[in-house]
């Protein structure tokens, strides 16, 4: 059975922001297999014999038909206005969710530059951007059309520590961040969760409230609210954790996703796990959707790579633009740091996730859709993930992954964002993310492939 997207009609074929074909993998490990494939955006659904492209039709569900009617978004429950996209904020927190922030908005600003070379503000940049006009003296004018003035991010950042915020407002993406936007303080949390959830929750409330309001009202139709934290430490698992019930009290119709990146079992901070376990509380009760991340898996991931090639199993150096390589690692001046491969990894897997957000395509894939498909129950909403290919060979004399072996990656354990073997357990739901020249009839031959060797 086959259905188009509703209100696709009349939209440009999918663009891409590279040329490699990229999959990523996520869903809830239990049982029944549900596999959903999308193509920069595009979703293909498949669940016995049936595949369905888009949204399932009003007719195979009267609740699922409802939702899609009256999905959560701002303004009203209208969902994403007819004459344009949908737009998000990012929330960035503490130390870890700035540094990964940072790397989002790099990634997203040259992806937008090598599709968009005539610098007109469209309603691609306008998801995760705004236009301001700088002449204008106050808040600055936002320009809805026309050529780009000055680009500023949808987004807020908060740490208890100046270090990194300051770090980033001397950095090459200093233009980007709204100066007014910005939440810190001198103590920090103190790796503590209390301090952060507690102490500085009550007192920035108002000032968070502020800010975020302030991104919404610049906003046509406010769908996402992406919050990027770690679980370790004090401000990111406790601010992080309280800033998400704000959200929910103020913003009840936005979606909350919730980027968590969660401490290895080596992890120098002695109350890590403590923090990880209070805000593991926080986030059942208050967040929508939630991408675990695993330092450990992080590491071992950029280890594994970094073997292979000193080893010469790879025969040849890496694109500098391949997943492990930092974005920001192109500037000659900047020194690479330790954690600058694996916030890339988590930055790119962000990238791939909104790209349907930012890019326009016949087939695209709402946000809404991933909590709507793959979370059964308000609190099975922790989604495993993985990326392929997590690199790419500078010698073109080498051919590309063949699409049948990255749908292999995504299912190894080598290539998931947490220490899991999917292999070794059953999927509740599942969805694979495609962007690149792929053929749908591939995808369709992998799919069920996989269901009949499983």
């Amino acid at each position: 059975m086959f259905t188009r997207h509703r209100g696709s009609e009349g939209r440009r074929p999918s663009r891409y922001g590279n040329g490699e074909t990229q999959v990523h993998l996520r869903g809830l490990l239990t049982e029944n297999l549900s596999l959903n494939v999308e193509k920069s955006g595009a979703t293909a659904a498949t669940g016995g014999s049936s595949v369905t492209y888009g949204r399932p039709a009003p007719s195979e569900s009267a609740v699922v038909g409802g939702e899609y009617e009256g999905r959560r978004g701002l303004p009203g429950a209208a969902g994403r206005p007819p004459s344009g996209m949908t737009q998000s904020v990012v929330v960035q927190v503490g130390q870890c969710g700035n540094q990964i922030g940072c790397c989002f908005w790099d990634l997203a600003l040259r992806e937008h530059a090598a599709v968009n070379q005539k610098g007109i503000y469209d309603e691609a940049i306008s998801s995760f951007f705004r236009n301001v006009d700088t002449r204008v003296v106050g808040d600055g004018g936002s320009i809805s059309k026309g050529k780009i003035c000055s680009l500023k991010a949808r987004a807020v950042l908060i740490d208890m520590e100046e270090g990194v915020v300051n770090e980033i407002l001397q950095g090459p993406l200093r233009d980007v961040f709204d100066s007014k936007q910005l939440i810190t303080d001198i103590s920090g949390s103190g790796n503590n969760w209390a301090v952060g959830h507690k102490v500085f929750g009550s007192l920035y409330q108002e000032q968070i409230l502020e800010k975020l309001r302030k991104s919404a009202e610049h906003c046509d139709c406010l769908q996402c609210f992406f919050i990027i934290h770690s679980m370790g430490g004090g401000t990111g698992s406790g601010l992080g954790t309280f800033l998400l019930k704000v959200l929910e009290d103020e913003f009840p119709e936005v979606y909350r996703f919730v980027t968590s990146i969660y401490p290895s079992g080596e992890d120098d901070v002695i109350t890590s796990p403590y923090n990880s376990i209070l805000a593991m509380k926080e986030l059942n009760e208050h967040a929508d959707c939630v991408l675990p991340i695993d330092n450990q898996s992080l590491f071992d991931i950029i280890s594994k790579i970094e073997l292979m090639m000193n080893s010469g199993k790879l025969g040849t150096v890496i694109k500098p633009k391949s997943l492990v390589t930092s974005s920001a690692g192109t500037s000659k001046k900047r020194q690479e740091k330790p954690f600058d491969k694996m916030n890339n990894i988590v930055a790119n897997l962000l990238l791939n996730l909104t790209s349907s957000a930012r890019f326009e395509g016949s087939l695209n894939m709402d946000l809404n859709e991933i909590s709507m498909n793959l979370v059964p129950f308000p609190q099975l909403h922790y989604l495993v993930s993985s990326l392929t290919p997590l690199y790419t060979l500078a010698d073109v004399n080498i051919p590309p992954r063949r699409l049948d072996q990255m749908f292999s990656d995504a299912f190894s354990k080598d290539h998931q964002l947490i220490r899991a073997d999917p292999k070794h357990s059953l999927y509740l739901a599942c969805a694979l993310m495609v962007r690149g020249n792929v053929q749908i009839s591939d995808l369709r031959r992998n799919i069920e492939s996989f269901c009949i060797s499983d």
